[in-house]
């Protein structure tokens, strides 16, 4: 084997691959995998190397404001004030280790969600299937390409049918290429003519193929432009609008403080004291840390998310299915199991027979009542077996099964009747195949017999009864509905010899063969998955399913998942063809079920929901749902048994591809909501009670109310940590049973300006009373009012956390123990303070003082009175705005506190 030198691989005949690279069609051992796994390294594209915590924290230092303040720092070391520039600069040292530690957290957190999203190959070692890892793979691996799959390297192809590629990510050029392992490419061909390669990263689009790994890692063309393709994800629009209201609210807060530094020269306040105030509040007031708290609350609720089965590929998404009013969802492997099982079957006769067994059980069945049936019985099952693409593997330990799980359950079919597929190739060798694809309908196999070629045909029903002749179709299409109404997945399956086929099988081939006769497989619903519905009717968000199945079938899975609400309209695919303008429009808004939809289908479903006022999530897992899932807003992908191409389209991946992952999904969207408006509240109405209690100073000529090392002092204590603590807040009660948002709702509606202004007002306008009172009535000098002022506000400041637990829900019925962190915070802040007063240095810098007990006892009384305010707007304000949106939405929310 070479393994140093570079080889031109599309310039080699297959076999000559092969044996470079000590390979054979049946894959290698897994004791030679690890063995140049080891040797080799594993198959990893080169990635951006993250910086490093010190550029993270220099990185902390590129803001306006913070130059602003390092300029204040040299203007206060040059004036002598010593002290004065040691705090500044200690604030700035602190609060760029916080926002250091959270944005490596938050980078270590994307790369690890990355990480999640790994390709899944299917690979041929000692002749199995197996699903390892991508990183595993190793020059020599024999790779199975099938629709949907991204190839994990670069491939050399031993074997293909109707293969057909997406090569854009490579070439650009967005038109399929046809693949072909037959015709090495010239040495200098480029790689879009290298017609016998299949490249990593890009995308199987229809066909099979079998490869050997011939480059891994960096040495694919992949690998060659990696570091090209690295950019930066899309940032959340929700966090882009709140950094245009944070710029726009320091333009108006820059303002203030303009206003605010003439006042004080007008009084004759010296420039250095003037200049540091001015910067001290403007960092106090501009909520600058909103847009990292709201990145914090999305990349917990991501983390949440994850713990429940969901996998957020991009951030916007968080925000975005707590948004959403309908769930358009497949069928098959997310309401049910996905584990099929042929459960009756009907011959030409007449005649129906019961199948024992579930899912992967090979016990014989009870025989069939007359010679006659099981001699049909046979003669389906063998078709069935031959037109196959799955393996299935009985051992002492147990039935092992890969591959589509209709081809599954006709291998255990054939294998209970002691049909199995590696004993008749023998008899009767593949020559030519027809894959199944969702246009298609059916998959078909050409076989060699003894005097004849003979093709094998199993699909739905109406692609498979065409083909036939000399049956009763009456009655065979009556069975079909029957079997279907019942629940059943509904099959036909045919045989007959073919003539002039040519070298390759095709569509045309297939007429005059004989009907075998109809199965009905029943796929069971998954145990959750009725709650899961009933959860979303509850939360407002509708359920509509998409499915291949027959209407029947489709009608009778949506009736046992909501028994309540059994679905009124059911429209299909081909009825949908028939329609358009209004009334297509008309049908696809009416249905609640979309029967025998064709993929191409989904995206008109989707955009047609869309145009209508829906926010729309929609489930997918094959190569066809792409573009369906780039058009939804929020694009779903099935991570056990997704294509890896419906991956990459998706913003989400559901681990397990259980519906009920979904709504926990919902669930978590909306707590992320929650928490970033709770967090705007917190920063936007404290800095709103900071600015008027300076103004109100000013327009009365009192000395000014804090200093600026105490204005720095209590935004480092109050604002450096519980922000993001409030990001871990849990879910509200009756969270699932609001009625959706609107995703063009703002978050600074009405309930959000009224209680930012209400807290923010009266928190500045008692902070003002009470200084006034200190130096105008009671006698205590500015220092001292200062100091019993400053320990008022972060009591108040702390207090008024609690208030922004809940919007709806008192303080006191929020548990402690759901955010111990932010209690903690709390805690902390207030200790810290305490600790001030007393630490040399610290308290001459903060103008501080010890608190006897009884000024502690009034000065917590008055603080907290802001929770009386807020329970008070609670209780009387928001259970009518509550009952105004549901009123404008048309529906009922719980809206009222619990």
């Amino acid at each position: 084997m070479e393994s140093t030198r570079p080889v031109a691989w599309h310039t080699l005949e297959a076999s000559e691959v092969l044996s470079r690279l000590d390979s054979r069609p049946e894959g290698l051992s897994e004791a030679e995998a690890r063995r140049r796994l080891d040797r080799d390294g594993p198959n990893r594209l080169p990635e951006p190397k993250r910086p490093g915590i010190l550029r993270v924290f220099a990185e902390q230092f590129r803001s306006p404001l913070i130059y602003v303040l390092l300029a204040a720092t040299v203007v206060s070391a040059a004036l002598g004030r010593w002290s004065d520039a040691a705090f500044v600069l200690v604030v700035l040292l602190v609060d760029a280790t916080i926002g250091a530690v959270q944005s490596s957290k938050a980078e270590a957190s994307a790369a690890a969600l990355n990480k999640t999203l790994a390709l899944v190959p299917t690979v041929l070692r000692d002749g199995r299937r197996q699903k390892p890892p991508v990183q595993t793979l190793v020059r020599g691996d024999v790779v199975l390409l099938e629709p949907g799959a991204a190839a994990p390297a670069d491939l050399r192809l031993i074997s293909s049918e109707q293969l057909r590629t997406d090569e854009s990510l490579l070439t650009g050029e967005s038109q399929a290429v046809d693949k072909t392992a037959d015709h090495p490419a010239a040495l200098d061909d480029a790689v879009a003519d290298r017609f016998d390669m299949v490249f990593a990263g890009t995308t199987v689009l229809a066909g099979r193929g079998l490869g050997v790994v011939c480059e891994v890692g960096e040495g694919t063309e992949l690998g060659r432009i990696a570091r090209s393709l690295a950019a930066p994800g899309a940032r959340p629009p929700l966090l882009l609008r709140m950094e245009a209201f944070s710029r726009r609210i320091a333009a108006a807060t820059l303002a203030v403080v303009v206003l605010l530094a003439i006042g004080q020269a007008l009084r004759g306040a010296p420039f250095a004291d003037i200049f540091l105030l001015a910067v001290a509040l403007a960092v106090s007031a501009i909520p600058e840390g909103l847009p990292v708290a709201i990145t914090i609350a999305l990349s917990v609720a991501s983390a949440r998310m994850a713990r429940r089965g969901v996998v957020v590929r991009r951030l916007p998404a968080v925000e975005g299915l707590g948004s959403c009013t309908l769930i358009a969802t497949d069928k098959t492997g997310t309401l049910t199991e996905n584990r099929l099982t042929i459960k009756r079957v009907w011959l030409p006769d007449g005649s129906v027979l019961e199948v024992d067994g579930e899912g992967l059980d090979v016990t014989r069945p009870k025989p069939p009542a007359s010679p006659e049936q099981g001699r049909a019985l046979q003669a389906l099952a063998r078709a069935g077996v031959l037109a196959n693409e799955a393996v299935l593997s009985i051992a002492q330990g147990g039935v092992e099964a890969a591959g589509d799980a209709v081809d599954v359950a006709f291998l255990v079919l054939g294998a209970k009747l002691s049909l199995h597929r590696d004993r008749l190739l023998p008899a009767a060798p593949l020559l030519s195949s027809l894959a199944y694809e969702p246009e298609r309908g059916y998959c078909a196999g050409l076989h060699a017999a003894a005097d004849e070629v003979r093709a094998e045909v199993k699909g739905a029903p109406e692609q498979v009864l065409a083909m036939c002749d000399g049956f009763d179709r009456e009655a065979a299409e009556a069975a079909a509905r029957a079997l279907a109404a019942e629940g059943y997945r509904v099959l036909a399956v045919a045989s007959g010899p073919v003539a002039n086929h040519g070298k390759a099988l095709a569509h045309d081939h297939l007429r005059g063969l004989r009907l075998l006769g109809l199965v009905g497989l029943i796929d069971p619903l998954r145990a959750e998955a009725p709650e899961a519905v009933v959860r979303c009717r509850e939360a407002g968000v509708e359920v509509r399913m998409i499915t291949g199945d027959h209407p029947d079938t489709a009608r009778a899975i949506a009736a046992q998942l909501d028994p309540a609400h059994p679905p009124l309209r059911v429209v299909t695919g081909p009825e949908l063809r028939r329609l358009e303008g209004e009334a297509l429009d008309r049908a696809i808004l009416e249905a609640e079920v979309y029967a025998r939809v064709e993929p191409t289908q989904k995206r008109l479903i989707v955009e047609t929901l869309q145009r209508h006022g829906h926010f729309v999530a929609l489930t997918g897992d094959g190569v066809n749902d792409a573009p369906a899932l780039q058009a939804a807003h929020v694009g779903v992908a099935m991570g056990a048994r997704g294509a890896d191409v419906a991956r990459a389209a998706a913003d989400l991946i559901i681990a397990d591809d259980n519906f009920a992952s979904i709504v926990n999904g919902i669930e978590e969207g909306r707590n992320a909501y929650d928490n970033i408006r709770k967090i705007v509240w917190l920063l936007i109405s404290t800095a709103i009670a900071e600015i008027l209690l300076f103004l109100l100073a000013i327009a009365t000529g009192l000395p000014m109310p804090l200093t600026p090392v105490q204005i720095l002092w209590l935004n480092l204590i109050h604002e450096g940590v519980q922000d993001a603590a409030l990001a871990l807040e849990g879910r509200e009660p009756g969270l699932m049973r609001r009625p959706p948002r609107s995703p063009r709702e703002p978050i600074f509606d009405r309930q959000m300006i009224e209680q930012c202004l209400l807290t923010g007002i009266y928190i500045g306008g008692v902070g003002f009373g009470l200084y006034w009172w200190l130096t105008g009535v009671a006698g205590y000098d500015a220092p001292a009012a200062r100091n019993l002022l400053l320990a008022f506000l972060v009591l108040f400041d702390n207090a008024h956390v609690l208030n922004c637990r809940s919007e709806r829900r008192s303080a006191f019925a929020v548990p402690w123990r759901a955010n111990p962190i932010l209690i903690a915070s709390i805690a902390g802040s207030t200790a810290l303070h305490v600790a001030a007063m007393y630490l040399p240095g610290l308290s001459q810098v903060l103008e501080l003082q010890p608190i006897g007990p009884v000024e502690w006892l009034w000065t917590f009384g008055l603080a907290s009175t802001v929770v009386a305010v807020a329970e008070l707007y609670k209780r009387l304000r928001v259970p009518s705005l509550a009952r105004a949106i549901a009123r404008d939405k048309g529906g009922a929310g719980d809206g009222a506190p619990p």
